[in-house]
């Protein structure tokens, strides 16, 4: 019932409602998606599928999380975060003086750039970051800034006093949230920003195609200054890094060349 031709026009009606185009991701991650949630809701075709997501709003906003996998958490591999203190941040110093410009793309929830604000900010360095993520509803979040205990893991004690405690739920300080300028962005479609220090875009290349993926990474390169770093997850090393003007100055971080 669920044919590789229904599934293509699918595809084709989600990019018209949507403008995400899903060809762009690894297919069979993305179908195995799509087919769970086709049978969670018991459609037997693509088409019926499509259907219901366009009528509900909870059943499309349900689509639009599993497709865009919005995960997401502070420091998130901590001993990265290590690095990026002692190693990449006196790096960045040496190359600008004044205050550091730091694009946190694919951003989902906020966790990311929060903590980049919460490291920033206890070093005493001036910073702005500007969050991206093509999903409103999770930028939505990340502009409240209220997480519940569960979501607060890897926060260390001394950036508790950047928490303010709301009944069972926690607020970001607003002295934090002025660093943070939140704005949606699609990686396949948006123009890139320039004039960035650093940039980070963690645990979302996996999900796209390899020709994808050497796009994306050449804008990141364009939107460095010289001599400026590129920060990717920790399943996500980039091979031959050279070809896309960059070289590597740690494991997961990438300088783009002068």
């Amino acid at each position: 019932m669920l044919s590789e031709q229904d599934y293509t026009k699918f595809l084709e009606k989600i990019y018209k409602k949507t403008g995400l185009n899903l060809n762009y991701y690894k297919e069979k991650q993305m179908k195995r998606r799509i087919d769970t949630l086709v049978q969670k809701h018991e459609k037997q075709t693509y088409d019926q599928y499509y259907e219901y997501i366009n009528l509900s709003p909870v059943a499309f906003e349900e689509f639009m999380d599993k497709v865009t996998i919005n995960v997401s958490e502070f420091f998130r591999n901590p001993e990265r975060w290590e690095v990026l203190k002692n190693e990449i941040v006196p790096l960045l110093q040496k190359n600008n003086r004044g205050k550091l410009k730091i694009w946190s793309a694919a951003c989902s929830t906020g966790q990311e750039p929060y903590s980049l604000t919460m490291l920033f900010t206890e070093l005493g360095i001036e910073h702005e970051i500007l969050a991206t993520d093509l999903d409103k509803k999770v930028l939505d979040k990340a502009k409240k800034g209220v997480y519940e205990t569960k979501e607060l893991t890897g926060i260390a004690s001394q950036h508790h006093k950047y928490l303010i405690r709301s009944t069972d739920k926690f607020q970001i300080a607003d002295s934090l949230k002025k660093n943070i300028t939140f704005k949606e962005h699609n990686l396949l479609t948006s123009d890139y920003p320039k004039g960035f220090d650093l940039i980070l875009c963690r645990n979302v290349m996996i999900y796209f195609k390899e020709e994808v993926k050497g796009k994306i990474y050449q804008s990141f390169n364009e939107s460095l200054n010289p001599n400026c770093v590129l920060f990717v997850g920790s399943t996500e090393q980039i091979f031959f890094p050279q070809k896309l003007n960059f070289k590597s100055v740690q494991t997961f971080f990438y300088q783009r060349i002068e």
